[in-house]
């Protein structure tokens, strides 16, 4: 007995003989449990019928194996129902095992393609989807009814060009997809957070720079402290800052040595590349000391792991900065102060909770990857369902 379960990988089975032919490996088998009705349990059994049930089984090396067993239809003497004999191991209306189907989804999402898998097996590339797809909605129905995650990363991705874009809802603390939904306005995300359990265990929400997400979160997670992802806040510092270079000197914002010099911190530049900058600022002192601006305010924002009363110097340089952006004169910087203005409370946030959406655009890069693994999707469930298995 121990034996045959060693082999098999199957409990209460017993071998009774092996042929090998054609490629495939015959294995007859016999099971000894006790045999109950599946309706009432009771075991006042009649033998009505016997037949000879074949399924697949777990492949031995390059040869694939069938198993041999004898099943029996029983009638229930207490209940009166008729029943086929079932078998640990294999479902009902199976024509495979489990340790096969599960192998088969093992391998298929190690990255072995449908039709590599179907050929190396001996079933159809359907099939072997159909059991993929089986044991996805398996694993996803223990996720299920999942409580809220205290520390959530909202985000955007794009899902297809006939259904838009998509929102992720990201645990950052276990580092795992809470759940996608499709669609990223406030029409579109309305009903989902309306039925959503568990909303006041979120304390923690980082976000980028959207207004519909801020509006949604201080709608339905009312105990929640928003807290601005800090790339995409200094990305916009940039950005605004290189449109204004190129509205005051757009000839030389053109050479791409330049600009990549500008776009960098401080601390990565080397001593020839500080000479170069400073060898240009003296032409143009304007664009220096803009330049020297948007590095002390980025400097500023790259602050972390503070507690509350060094934050009071960090908020009243953050001030002054957004009152000199306001005083500047020129149309991107002021624009950049009104928008760094609008959300100041969640940029301060940054130094107090360091959070960031950094782990949700790691899983935006799994979730191109399952797309392009795919060909895309065009069904937004199947796409949802391989994102929370195969991203938690």
């Amino acid at each position: 007995m121990i034996k045959s379960e060693a082999i098999l990988g199957l409990p209460g089975y017993q071998i009774t003989g092996i042929e090998q032919g054609l490629g495939k490996v015959r294995i007859s088998v016999r099971h000894d449990g006790p045999i109950s009705c599946p309706h009432c349990q009771s075991q006042k059994l009649r033998l009505k019928d016997r037949r000879i049930r074949k399924p697949r089984h777990e492949s031995l090396g390059d040869r694939q194996s069938v198993l041999e067993l004898e099943s029996g239809k029983w009638k229930c003497l207490e209940c009166r129902r008729y029943f086929w004999q079932r078998f640990p191991g294999i479902l009902p209306h199976k024509r495979a095992t489990e340790p096969l189907r599960r192998s088969v989804f093992i391998k298929h999402w190690d990255g072995i393609n449908r039709s590599r898998l179907a050929r190396r097996e001996g079933i159809g590339s359907a099939t072997v989807e159909r059991w993929f797809e089986d044991f996805l909605r398996r694993e996803a129905a223990e996720l299920k009814g999942a409580a809220c995650p205290r520390v959530l990363g909202i985000d955007e991705h794009f899902f297809s060009r006939r259904q838009g874009y998509a929102t992720t809802f990201c645990d950052l603390r276990g580092h795992k997809i809470f759940d996608v939904v499709l669609g990223r306005s406030e029409a579109a995300l309305e009903t989902y957070l309306d039925r959503l359990p568990g909303k006041d265990r979120v304390k923690v929400v980082c976000m980028d720079l959207a207004s519909s997400y801020r509006a949604l979160v201080k709608k339905h997670f009312p105990q929640a402290r928003i807290v601005a992802d800090r790339f995409h806040v200094i990305r916009l510092i940039n950005h605004h800052f290189l449109a204004c270079w190129r509205e005051i000197d757009p000839t030389r914002a053109k050479n791409r040595g330049l600009l990549s010099l500008m776009r960098r911190h401080r601390h990565n530049l080397k001593p020839e590349q500080s000479a170069k900058l400073a060898v240009y600022f003296q032409q143009l002192p304007a664009i220096g000391e803009i330049y020297r601006f948007k590095q002390r305010l980025c400097y500023l924002l790259l602050k972390k792991h503070r507690t509350r009363n060094s934050c009071r110097p960090l908020v009243q340089r953050f001030l002054k900065a957004l009152h000199q952006l306001s005083q500047a004169g020129l149309a991107q910087l002021v624009q950049l102060g009104q928008t760094l203005s609008s959300w100041s409370l969640e940029i301060a946030a940054m130094w107090r909770f360091t959070k960031n959406n950094g782990i949700t655009e790691g899983f935006h890069t799994k979730m191109e990857v399952l797309q392009r693994q795919a060909y895309g999707f065009r069904n937004f469930n199947n796409y949802r369902l391989r994102v929370k298995i195969m991203c938690s």
